[in-house]
């Protein structure tokens, strides 16, 4: 056999350290989204896979190679969210991002306490913030542009400054969501395109 002589224990154990890994990741979504991640522990982390901080620091060095894991999965998954932008228009792509935020409660609170702590100039992720939200509104302002070319969005707005706006509901809605459960970000959204961004009758 081609594994003969290999140790048993060597079988399996890369898939158990993975889902050590995931899991790991999946408590700091929730301790980080409550308490942010300057005053989320990677102790308080630890207790809640069963690990000594010790043993979490075999899997992530340092607290902010874990929050990049945290952020780099969540990106993914909002990514996946929004389709393939080749297949949906820029408005058809925030709103399916929206509608998975509704789902996704852990992750949309980390994301609110983590941009609201990083809006300090001394904060280490403030640099970084203030670059995701610029590029986003340079990738966002050529989309609009593109969807006024194919009528799909108002001529007669400003795409740059209509690109900050798309992430400034988005972000207003989900705090009031995080707030109060009972606001509808689908809905009001969806209000918010008929009323701005939709081509006039």
């Amino acid at each position: 056999m081609a594994d003969e002589g290999m140790p048993r224990a060597a079988r399996g154990s890369y898939p158990k350290g993975q889902q050590r890994r995931q899991r790991i990741v999946d408590e700091a979504v929730l301790v980080f989204g409550r308490s942010g991640v300057t005053s989320g522990s990677l102790r308080e982390v630890a207790k809640r896979v069963g690990l000594t901080p010790a043993g979490l620091l075999h899997h992530f060095a340092t607290k902010e190679e874990l929050f990049a894991e945290v952020l780099r999965q969540r990106d993914e998954r909002v990514r996946a969210a929004a389709g393939d932008p080749r297949e949906h228009t820029l408005v058809e792509q925030m709103s399916k991002v929206v509608a998975y935020n509704a789902t996704t409660r852990g992750l949309t609170s980390l994301y609110t306490v983590v941009v609201a702590e990083a809006s300090d100039p001394d904060h280490p992720a403030h640099a970084a913030f203030a670059a995701r939200y610029r590029d986003g509104a340079e990738r966002a302002t050529e989309l609009l542009r593109v969807g006024q070319a194919a009528g799909e969005v108002r001529a007669d707005i400003d795409p740059e400054r209509a690109a900050r706006l798309l992430s400034a509901v988005m972000d207003g809605l989900q705090q009031q969501w995080l707030l109060d459960d009972t606001v509808d970000m689908v809905a009001h959204f969806a209000e918010f395109v008929r009323g701005y961004l939709a081509p006039r009758p």
